[in-house]
């Protein structure tokens, strides 16, 4: 076997390249793990037998991680591969050199290096471990390998691993202390170029197979194996005492991989923070402007919690989201809005244009994080107002948006009864009643009221992150639904937001579009069509509800979804209803909104009249399809 030396490491005053931190250099090393053991494997001299050469080359490929920040090897980086990450150029570097000294043989005046030693971790106790066996290729090639020099066969392993050019062989070679990396790589160029061969399960310690240590050996040392059981013992009941509660990533799962972009959206030291008047300056009306709030803003151990329950959810982790809303980690930096407590909790509210994330976790316990997401792109000044910051026992708390003054809880269901002012601390709102989290019927819907420099709308809590924001008025110019015209067009149909719980909505408005005379009696009824925008876009749906006079509650006539009617792409709507009279007299009543030029019914009914509104002589349980011809010539379809 030809033989060559391996000089000392490089003097500090050689080139170095970019500076890696201790966590940059372990993402590489968990995620190109199998690639760094199988070359380590490749590098440790054959003499150590298979199974110890399996064993020293996990052991030398674990201590690759430094201890501190180090510099990675000046090696040009490759348009692709592993290369291109200097966290990987290091560790590499280290498993090389530990391999190649582990080969050196010990000398008397000279105490032997870490790596010429048997390793000390990982141990398998009962089993002799070893790869695979290749075929007949591979183990011509193992027998040639094993006629190499160290350097060599770390030459030929670069080669054809990390397909490094010899240029970069050299250079890696020669920062590991290589005396004369040349001689290594001609060396090398004595066996084929089968490099292909290596990814082979031959050559891979990560796949291997057990046989049983000596039997009669394991009896005779039984005593120090079950004292060793013991101590491990011991070390796993002190390690299983409860500590401080929440570790340092609290409720996340483990880290299965980690890239410089994961790991820079997961420093809370990097989190987004807006200046407090930024709201003041900005053409943005929007959550972008929030300020960060809360009395936990610069707590960093809660921070990390919440950034890396959002990536990593564990399985204990309660995780909901509005239709069509992503649960992923975010893709940098997200922007904090709040961090403090609230009530039993300590809550974290979080943006990256294009979700809201809320996270929380109990005060005195460690168990039952809970993670909310919810769509708010392309939100304005009304859809940015507030955010649910908690709901317990029935209540809500809002927090309100910067440029919010004044708040209040009012009921939709009572026009008249006016609001209730809620104090606001720090933009947090005080507990007002939540309406979709009543048990006992709908006797009322409680809504927050909010004021600012443009004026006061209203906002409901549908049981998601982001409040809908309530209008009232035609689709094409709607108006705030606090206005005392608008709070009496809500009124009977308050009740009806039932119906839009966890749909991702956005904003409902509510359309008084036509008054109809009720046959046998001098009272009209009214027909209200309510539209609901959703964040994402599509599933949009409409309801057209008929009230008639003493009613408590409007009555759904017809509904509809992803479907244009009653909308500012189509502001036009029509709809039918069976209606009896006080004198048992059954009646089809329908009506279309404005610019409707005349009303026809077919099939179980045959009507028809001129102008919007159609009243048929009807019989209990007929039906019938309605059609529209508009004033502009288009015909519309009854909603169904």
């Amino acid at each position: 076997m030809q033989s060559q030396d391996v000089a000392p490491p490089p003097s500090p005053s050689a080139p170095t390249g970019p500076v890696v931190d201790v966590e940059q250099a372990e993402a590489a090393l968990v995620e190109h793990y199998p690639r760094l053991v199988r070359l380590a494997y490749l590098v440790l001299p054959p003499t150590l037998g298979r199974g110890r050469r399996v064993l020293t080359a996990h052991s030398l490929t674990q201590r690759a991680l430094p201890r501190t920040r180090a510099s990675a090897p000046v090696i040009p980086a490759q348009s692709a591969g592993p290369d291109s990450d200097p966290g990987y150029a290091l560790v590499r570097l280290q498993v090389v050199r530990t391999a190649l000294e582990a080969g050196l043989p010990l000398r008397r005046k000279a105490w032997p290096k870490r790596a010429q030693l048997p390793p000390l971790l990982p141990q398998v106790w009962g089993l002799k471990l070893f790869p695979r066996p290749g075929g007949a290729d591979e183990l011509a090639l193992d027998q040639r390998l094993s006629a190499l020099s160290g350097p060599a066969r770390a030459a030929y392993a670069l080669r054809g691993l990390d397909r490094l050019s010899d240029g970069d062989v050299r250079k890696v070679l020669t920062e590991a202390g290589v005396a004369d990396p040349d001689a290594a790589l001609t060396e090398a160029d004595t066996i084929p170029a089968e490099y292909g061969l290596l990814d082979s399960c031959e050559f891979d310690p990560c796949s291997l197979q057990a046989r049983p240590t000596d039997l009669m050996r394991r009896r005779r040392h039984l005593k120090v194996a079950l004292a060793a059981g013991a101590a491990l013992a011991v070390c796993g009941m002190l390690l299983a005492l409860p500590g401080d509660g929440w570790g340092p990533d609290g409720a996340a799962a483990p880290p299965y991989a980690r890239n410089p972009a994961a790991q820079a959206a997961l420093d809370p030291g990097k989190l987004t923070r807006v200046s407090p008047t930024a709201w003041k300056t900005s053409t943005r009306t929007d959550f972008s402007v929030w300020p960060a709030r809360g009395d936990l803003t610069r707590d960093r151990a809660l921070l990390r919690r919440a950034l890396a329950v959002w990536a990593r959810p564990g399985d204990q982790v309660k995780v909901s989201a509005t239709p069509g809303t992503p649960t992923g980690g975010p893709a940098g930096p997200p922007q904090l809005l709040y961090a403090g407590t609230v009530d039993d909790s300590r809550v974290v509210i979080l943006h990256d244009g294009l979700r809201i994330t809320r996270y929380a976790e109990p005060k005195k316990d460690a168990q039952g994080a809970a993670l909310d997401f919810a769509r708010v792109d392309g939100a304005g000044r009304a859809g940015a107002s507030a955010v649910v910051l908690s709901r317990t026992d029935g209540n809500l708390r809002y927090l309100t948006a910067p440029w919010v003054r004044k708040a209040g809880e009012r009921d939709l269901r009572a026009p008249g009864s006016g609001t209730m002012d809620l104090a606001l601390t720090d933009g947090v709102t005080a507990p007002l009643a939540g309406p979709t989290l009543r048990a006992a019927g709908c006797t009322s819907w409680n809504v927050l009221q909010v004021t600012d420099g443009t004026g006061t709308r209203l906002v409901t809590d549908l049981g998601e992150l982001v409040p809908a924001h309530l209008t009232a008025g035609p689709p094409d110019a709607p108006a705030e639904a606090s206005g005392a015209e608008a709070l009496r067009t809500w009124a009977p149909y308050a009740c009806s937001l039932g119906a839009l719980h966890s749909a991702g909505v956005r904003s409902v408005n509510a359309w008084a579009y036509a008054r109809q005379p009720l046959p046998d009696t001098g009272n009209e009824a009214a027909w209200v069509c309510t539209r609901a925008e959703t964040w994402r876009g599509d599933g949009a749906r409409v309801l057209a509800q008929f009230h008639t006079p003493g009613g408590r509650f409007g009555a759904v006539a017809a509904q509809a979804e992803s479907v244009p009617a009653c909308g500012p792409r189509a502001p036009h709507v029509l709809a039918g209803v069976l209606w009896k009279s006080s004198k048992g007299a059954w009646y089809l009543l329908a009506a279309g909104s404005r610019g409707t030029e005349s009303v026809k019914a077919t099939g179980g009914i045959e009507a028809s009249a001129r102008g919007r509104l159609l009243t048929a002589e009807a019989r209990r349980g007929a039906q019938a399809d309605l059609t529209a011809t508009l004033d502009n010539g288009d015909s519309i379809s009854g909603l169904r």
